[in-house]
């Protein structure tokens, strides 16, 4: 018996833990962010979020630092309020056993049990705070949550991995780099995929090669300094669940002199799975991932030393573009997406080269 949420449902929580895990900050959350970090699908990201503002459980501001928020504390949002923003009410909308035979027509024999259940399910979740719901996923983040014997989820799936390159050049025009958005990682990006692809293909299961995928990457909001910058990273490729790969992580840069430092990307990555039904074996995968991540610092190193560090310099000067506040998401050689409700026009679309100075999304179709 299938006893999980419905897809919208799953986007509504997921999106109500997202405004809590910002609460404390004050900070609205972007429909981009809130799309990049709980994956979200983009398309239906503000009617998501619109369930719990109809709910009464967010609210909206328009403005450049406008977004989604809480109406109230997570401690005062009990989940039952949560999942039925998304499910709707919690009750049979008819008898559990549905027709039967005549003497059934009043009630059936499981009208009592089922009702009873039903109770306990909402006061379970009624007694869950959305508070208790969000110290549960930053243990789970934390590596400190215990995982329970009966867990659905297969861990050979997620495959943690991290690696370093060396830069030879100056941490200011590394971090002026980093702070200037995604965009410029996307062929980069494209072209490490397309390395993990030929290791799955030649020593994993079978199955069709990546074809007509989009490749996205969301760098967050750079924290630190120059010399010891960390920035949130979110690398995917979207197509039907389980075939592309998802990375989350951070890119960490530490200035070793003054005319070099060390790039680091660490995190977790959800390999390609194949054929439905074939199950990966966990040496590949690390395989996979190791490359994937190997060849992508590679390829970014290369390029920033190649590039002039005046160019660096001139770039980290240069204010964004007007039109490029918030950095929305963009796709190359498709067409880009919108985004009502985060202090633009209602479902304004974005221009397909628009990049911000932080938090930054953008993808490329090949």
């Amino acid at each position: 018996m299938n006893l999980s949420l419905s897809k919208r449902g799953d986007y509504v929580v997921r999106s109500a833990i997202c405004l809590a895990r910002a609460y404390e900050s004050g900070i609205p959350k972007k429909l981009r962010q809130v799309s990049a970090e709980m994956g979200v699908p983009r398309t239906f990201v503000s009617q998501i979020l619109g369930d719990l503002v109809h709910a009464g459980l967010a609210v909206s501001t328009f403005g450049s630092k406008g977004g989604y928020r809480l109406t109230r504390p997570p401690g005062e949002v009990s989940l039952l309020q949560v999942v039925e923003a998304g499910e709707g009410p919690l009750a049979p909308e008819a008898c559990t056993l549905g027709e039967g035979p005549c003497r059934w027509d009043a009630v059936c024999p499981l009208h009592e049990s089922w009702s009873a259940a039903g109770e306990t399910l909402r006061a379970l979740l009624g007694a869950t705070s959305l508070a208790q719901v969000v110290e549960t996923d930053r243990a789970i983040e934390a590596g400190t949550y215990p995982v329970p014997a009966d867990a659905h989820r297969l861990a050979a799936r997620s495959v943690a991995v991290a690696d370093s390159v060396h830069v030879e050049l100056g941490a200011p025009a590394v971090a002026a780099r980093l702070r200037s958005g995604g965009s410029w990682l996307l062929p980069h990006l494209q072209a490490a995929s397309a390395e993990g692809e030929a290791i799955r293909l030649r020593v994993g299961p079978g199955g069709p090669a990546w074809l007509g995928k989009t490749v996205g990457v969301h760098l967050g909001e750079p924290e630190g300094t120059d010399e010891a910058l960390v920035v949130p990273f979110a690398w995917e490729a979207t197509g039907p669940s389980g075939l592309f790969p998802r990375f989350e992580g951070e890119l960490r840069l530490s200035a070793l002199d003054p005319e070099r430092v060390e790039l680091r990307l660490s995190g977790r990555y959800r390999p390609p799975l194949g054929a439905a039904g074939q199950v990966l074996d966990a040496a590949v995968l690390t395989r996979i991932a190791h490359a994937t991540i190997r060849a992508l610092l590679r390829r970014v190193a290369r390029v920033l030393e190649e590039a002039p560090v005046e160019q660096h310099s001139r770039r980290a000067r240069q204010p964004a573009p007007s039109s490029a506040v918030e950095g929305s998401f963009a796709a190359v050689s498709a067409s880009s997406d919108s985004y009502p409700d985060e202090g633009t026009n209602e479902g304004r679309s974005w221009p397909t080269r628009a990049r911000g100075a932080g938090g930054v999304d953008a993808a490329v179709t090949s």
